[in-house]
């Protein structure tokens, strides 16, 4: 990864970006992260291919075809541009791996137990793309990420639904030189039997340190090397004895005679029973188990840096842009489990997004999930972080107390919180009781109470309580914030949660900190989550002020 070049933003999408992970002739490649502290990789889209007649649409049927593989060897996409930004852009999850080409490149090939669970794993993905009814058409060693628990395919840049050969362009060579099944080399409709020869293609470089149809260290141009594609026989030289066999018939000429993904992952399993080929973690090579894990460290020290202040907002095609970084959704970790950086997706409503959504925990045994998040943990009382009688919300100062504040630091020349402002407002989603309890906690009403006080940028303003209940175990999962006010602006103002613990006193998970936070008056009376946590699932859309 790269620091960030002189001129490159510091946010896209509401999205902070820490670093950059590459670029090509698509556009750029950064990674990213949501205050709530999960990472993203962001990919831009070039400018000059966006003006390009048409390309919005393709865009977004990429995006959507993508969208439809979910497997445990993909990334999964989370959020993308709104039809009209500049740049356009898609954010995936972010795996702290090294791709297998820069890893090959830079050790050599795989050992060989290594290499024959790459191939058992690749498979297995390759049957969650077909089972999805994606052609992915780019499977190349630098798709591939070799992660610490398997490997991930990634990149579904230019694949497409097996059904959609109208928008492929006969005659158009599509994919990486080096690792094209014939049928694309010659630019000719390419279906799921590409995918097993790019595949196959693929394991002879992990084996080699070469595509199938180089020699070592060769070098040849384009239309030379995809003459050796079409009609000359792979260089298996390199490859284990019994692989070789299976790949040679995953490199057939002809698509017909390739096994399928599910007729390739049943063989290698078989194979590999009798061989000591354990699970990847096991089997890895020592180093690559150091690589990622100093990988994840730089991670978690970038994701913990302290957030950049909100950018203020921006205009897109007309449409008012609020960063979504400007807040975040909080997510306490699993009981048993060490404070980690929240894994939360959710897209703000000031900005036009393409998805929105939450990820919560069903119980201690999802371990891979995590709670159900909560929009916005503002309210506090005089103690920044206490609770009125009975663990109750403290009261909003008396409006007279309030006005008398707002004057006296007015009269300071302090940017003070609009008297409109003051008071206890309050809203109730639906929360998320047809969850599947697994991936999404089910919940029951999500009410949100805020209490703002009078108060100066830079001083502590009020408190927030979210409360939902797991309609499983009962358990409130909510999270209580003090507020501390950053910024204020002509209609909404920025906040900052300088404390917060779990409303429900007895939990056992941890709330963290430091999350940022925009709310914005549409009308007296009526205030909008505009940013990250607004359009939650099961979250109030709106708050209200209380009488």
């Amino acid at each position: 990864m790269e620091v960030l070049r002189p001129g490159d933003p510091s946010e896209i999408g509401g999205y902070r970006l820490l670093g950059r992970l590459g670029e090509g002739g698509m556009g750029e490649v950064f990674l990213a992260r949501t205050v709530s502290g999960r990472p993203l990789a962001l990919k831009t889209v070039h400018r000059d291919l966006s003006l390009q007649a048409g390309f919005a649409e393709r865009f977004d049927r990429e995006i959507r075809t993508s969208d439809r593989v979910r497997g445990a060897w993909t990334v999964s996409v989370v959020d993308f541009s709104a039809p009209g930004a500049a740049p356009q852009w898609l954010a995936t999850e972010y795996v702290a791996a090294p791709s297998l080409a820069d890893w090959v490149h830079r050790h050599g090939p795989l050992p060989v137990p290594a290499l024959r669970c790459l191939a058992r794993e690749l498979a297995a993905a390759l049957v969650t793309v077909q089972a999805a009814g994606v052609v992915h058409r780019d499977i190349k060693p630098a798709n591939v990420l070799l992660g610490r628990e398997r490997p991930f395919l990634i990149d579904f840049g230019i694949a497409r639904g097996v059904g959609d050969a109208r928008y492929t362009q006969t005659g158009a060579v599509i994919g990486t030189p080096g690792y094209l099944a014939p049928e694309q080399a010659t630019g000719a409709v390419a279906l799921a039997e590409a995918d097993v020869f790019s595949l196959a293609a693929v394991l002879v470089y992990a084996a080699t340190g070469r595509g199938p149809f180089l020699g070592a260290g060769e070098e040849v141009q384009l239309p030379a090397l995809l003459y050796r594609i079409v009609h000359d026989e792979p260089r298996l030289d390199g490859v284990p004895q019994d692989l070789a066999v299976l790949v040679g018939e995953c490199l057939a000429k002809d698509p017909a005679e390739r096994p399928t993904a599910a007729e390739l992952h049943q063989c290698l399993t078989a194979d590999t029973a009798g061989q000591g080929v354990g699970e990847w973690a096991a089997v890895v090579p020592a180093a690559l188990v150091e690589d990622v894990a100093r990988r994840e460290g730089e991670l978690a020290r970038l994701l913990t840096s302290p957030p950049a202040l909100p950018s203020p907002p921006v205009r897109v095609s007309g449409v008012a842009s609020v960063p979504a970084d400007a807040s975040a959704a909080s997510f306490p970790p699993l009981p048993s489990t060490p404070p980690a950086p929240a894994v939360a997706v959710v897209s703000g409503a000031g900005w036009v997004s393409g998805r929105g959504r939450v990820w919560a925990a069903a119980g201690a045994v999802a371990v891979l999930a995590v709670l159900a998040a909560f929009p916005l943990r503002l309210l506090m009382d005089g103690d920044r972080d206490g609770r009125g009688d009975g663990g109750a919300p403290t009261q909003a100062a008396p409006a007279s107390a309030s006005a008398s504040a707002s004057a006296s630091a007015s009269a300071s020349g302090a940017v003070v919180l609009p008297a409109s402002w003051v008071g206890a407002w309050s809203g109730t989603g639906p929360g998320t009781p047809d969850a599947d309890g697994i991936t999404r906690a089910r919940t029951g009403a999500f009410s949100v109470t805020v209490t703002l006080n009078a108060a100066a940028v830079g001083e502590v303003v009020g408190r927030q309580v979210s409360e939902v209940r797991e309609l499983v175990t009962g358990r409130d999962l909510g999270c209580t914030e003090a507020l501390e006010l950053r910024q204020v602006r002509q209609d909404s103002a920025v906040f900052v949660a300088v404390t917060s613990h779990p409303t429900d006193r007895a939990a056992t998970f941890e709330c963290p900190r430091g999350n940022l936070y925009v709310l914005t008056m549409t009308q007296p009376g009526r205030v909008a989550l505009e940013s990250e946590g607004a359009q939650s699932a099961g979250a109030p859309e709106v708050l209200t002020r209380r009488n």
